[in-house]
């Protein structure tokens, strides 16, 4: 009887050290890929990182929502049928914010932890319809959605200060993320992973799900490199991977809505 409880306790022992090194090896896992920032801590770091953008009207001049009612209407009337489509995760978790920052000169996009969205004019004017704007929301509304932009700040900056930026302890590393975002580069899996959901994300809606796709096609045509493509480095044929997602889907063709994204670059100053 000795022997058997011994070897029962012993098997207890070792099935609990199995489960301790388990969540051990989980938790080291989440702090590499920086999720241990819960959803909440993404928006406070979201809403901070607003506030900043707010006060910065030299390197952000944000177009004013009062001034350009239309615009606004129509760059949430875009942001609005994707996250209806119902396949954002994040739909009800997230500020979804979109916000328009006047300058012409600039081809790009991003969105922050959290879900604030912000989008140049440069682009909105560049590009031909309202389908390849969505695709390239569908895209930022993915490095949102699938946490992508906060596992890069954690890699860039550290778990700690991020986590001490949200505590409200580190007001100077704040200003540098705010200095850097249009320059925070995605890596390859990332971007990858932001084209197949921006298809995802559209496929159920009036759009063609492939607006990222002419996008990608359109931008590749510039004779120097768009700020967008440097910060959302080619993990290499992306159209081609595009398509091939859209094809497996079952290639319902969608809308462009050209004559209504005339109006809404018409509204712009």
């Amino acid at each position: 009887m000795y022997y058997f409880r011994t070897m029962k306790n012993f098997i207890l022992v070792f099935l609990a050290s199995v489960f301790l090194l388990s969540m051990s090896c989980k938790k080291s896992t989440e702090v590499a890929s920086g999720l241990l920032f819960s959803l909440d801590d993404d928006k406070k770091l979201g809403q901070q990182t607003a506030d900043q953008i707010l006060a910065d009207s030299i390197n952000y001049p944000l177009l004013s929502e009062t001034a350009y009612p239309n615009a606004y209407a129509h760059l949430k009337q875009i942001r609005d049928t994707i996250l209806n489509g119902g396949m954002v995760a994040h739909k009800n978790d997230f500020v979804w914010q979109v916000k328009i920052i006047k300058n012409d000169s600039v081809l790009n996009a991003f969105c922050t932890p959290g879900g604030y969205i912000y989008v140049y004019t440069g682009i909105i004017k560049y590009l031909d319809n309202e389908d390849q704007l969505a695709g390239v929301l569908g895209h930022e509304i993915a490095h949102a959605d699938r946490r992508h932009s906060i596992q890069q700040m954690t890699e860039v900056y550290g778990l700690q200060a991020l986590l001490a930026v949200v505590a409200g302890n580190n007001p100077g590393q704040l200003t540098q993320i705010v200095a850097n975002l249009t320059v925070l580069k995605f890596s390859r899996d990332h971007e990858t992973e932001a084209d197949t959901y921006s298809v995802i994300y559209l496929y159920p809606t009036a759009y063609d799900a492939r607006g990222a796709k002419y996008f990608f096609e359109k931008i590749k045509g510039q004779s120097s490199t768009p700020a967008f493509l440097s910060t959302h480095p080619d993990p290499g044929d992306r159209v081609t991977n595009i398509e091939t997602k859209w094809t497996s889907m079952g290639s319902k063709v969608g809308q462009t809505f050209e004559t209504r994204y005339q109006d809404f670059k018409n509204s712009l100053p």
